[in-house]
C-alpha cells in the first residue's frame, strides 16, 4: 500500500500532517444556509476537509416498520430506519454546491457512498475520495465498484471484525488500488472513553501496512490528540454550529472552537488507550447488527426467481452476508416470502 498520495490537491500520509476531516453529516437540519456556514467554520476551524454522506433512505432501507427496522437503544432509540435516513440525508443536489464552497476556501470535499449509484453521482463532481461508512464494511459490492475508480479509499472499523477488514483490503488489492486508509473508530455515540483503544492504532499500521487514522465519536478532543502520537495521518470529528441546535448528530458533534482547540489532556489520553488485542466491545457487537444483509424487499411465492427485483441488500445484519448476493441470482425460492423477511438458506431451493 502506498504511504502517501494525495486525496484532491492535499498530499496525505507518511510525513504529512495529520488530515483533519470535518464531517456534515445530517447537522444541516434539512437547510442548505445552515450547511453552507458548517462549512464556512470548518474552515475557520482549521479543517482540510469537509465530508458529506451521499444517499437517500432507499439506499439503506425500505419502508417498512417490522421490528427488523426499528432502532432500540441510544441516540435514536424507536425510531423508524427510513425514517431517520429520510431526516439525515443530505440532497445531492446541495452536494456539488458545498463542494465548490469547500474548494473555493481551500479546502478538500469528498462523501461517503452508500449505493452504487451513490458513487457515480459522486463521479459526476470528480469528488476525490470515498469514504466508506463503518456499517458497510461488510457490503462487498460498494466497496468493489468504489476500490475500482482508483481514488483514495477510506475505511471506518467501528464494527468490523478482522475478517471484514482483511476481505475490504482484499478487494482493494485485487482492484489494484493502494490509496487506503483504515480509521480506528468505535460506533458508540459518543464513545465512552474506555471503549476506544487507541492501542489498536499502531496494531492496524503493521497488520495491514497502510494509513491508519481515526474516526472519533467521543466528546472533545483529547482523543484525537493523544491518537496523533500514535501515528494516525486523518482525524474525522462530526462538525455542527451548536450542539443546542439539535439534529440526528448533534449529541456527539464538535462545536468550531472545540475543533479548532484540540488541546491535549493527559489524563483523558490515559484513559483512552486501551490494549492492541483486537475484539469488539460488547457494544460493538450489538452495534454491528445494524450493518448490511440480505433481505426479501417484494412479496414472493415459491418457485419464484431470485432476482434484484425481490432481495437487496440493507441494514440490518439478520439475513444472509452479502457475499452471496451474485451466488444466489436466478435460482428459485422454495416457499412463500413476505415483503421485509431477512434472506436466508431455507428460503433458497437447493
Amino acid at each position: 500500500m502506498k504511504q502517501s498520495f494525495k486525496i484532491g490537491n492535499k498530499l496525505v500520509g507518511e510525513g504529512q500532517p495529520c488530515f483533519c476531516v470535518a464531517e456534515i453529516s445530517g447537522n444541516h437540519n434539512g437547510d442548505f444556509e445552515r450547511a453552507k456556514e458548517i462549512v464556512y467554520a470548518a474552515k475557520e476551524a482549521g479543517a482540510d476537509a469537509i465530508k458529506l454522506q451521499t444517499y437517500t433512505a432507499d439506499s439503506l432501507a425500505i419502508d417498512c416498520n417490522n421490528e427488523h427496522f426499528t432502532l432500540k437503544g441510544g441516540l435514536w432509540d424507536g425510531m423508524n430506519l427510513y425514517q431517520l435516513y429520510t431526516e439525515a440525508c443530505t440532497p445531492y443536489e446541495w452536494q456539488p454546491k458545498l463542494m465548490e464552497l469547500a474548494n473555493n476556501l481551500g479546502m478538500e470535499c469528498f462523501s461517503s457512498p452508500f449505493d452504487l449509484e451513490a458513487i457515480d453521482y459522486m463521479n459526476q463532481w470528480n469528488m476525490p475520495a470515498y469514504k466508506i461508512a463503518s456499517f458497510e464494511i461488510n457490503e462487498v459490492q460498494l466497496i468493489r465498484k468504489a476500490a475500482s475508480m482508483h481514488k483514495p479509499i477510506i475505511f471506518a472499523t467501528g464494527i468490523a471484525h478482522k475478517e471484514d477488514i482483511d476481505l475490504a483490503m482484499k478487494i482493494c488489492e485485487e482492484e489494484g488500488n493502494e490509496e487506503v486508509f483504515l480509521l480506528k473508530c468505535v460506533s458508540a455515540y459518543p464513545t465512552p472513553y474506555d471503549e476506544i483503544n487507541l492501542n489498536m492504532i499502531p496494531t492496524l499500521a503493521k497488520e495491514y501496512g497502510c494509513q491508519v487514522g481515526l474516526s472519533d465519536h467521543s466528546m472533545g478532543s483529547t482523543v484525537p490528540v493523544g491518537a496523533t502520537a500514535l501515528g494516525i495521518k486523518m482525524v474525522e470529528k462530526h462538525l455542527t454550529l451548536k450542539r443546542a441546535d439539535g439534529g440526528p448528530d448533534a449529541g456527539f458533534s464538535m462545536e468550531p472552537n472545540e475543533f479548532k482547540d484540540m488541546v491535549d489532556n493527559i489524563r483523558i489520553i490515559e484513559k483512552a488507550l486501551g490494549n492492541s488485542e483486537y475484539a469488539l466491545t460488547e457494544r460493538q457487537i450489538k452495534e454491528r447488527s445494524l450493518s448490511r444483509s440480505l433481505f426479501v424487499t417484494a412479496d414472493v411465492k415459491a418457485g419464484d426467481i431470485i432476482t434484484s427485483d425481490n432481495i437487496k441488500s440493507i441494514r440490518p445484519n439478520a439475513g444472509l452476508h452479502t457475499k452471496y448476493y451474485n451466488e444466489i441470482l436466478g435460482r428459485e425460492f422454495q416457499k412463500d416470502v413476505k415483503k421485509g423477511e431477512p434472506l436466508n438458506w431455507e428460503m433458497i431451493k437447493k
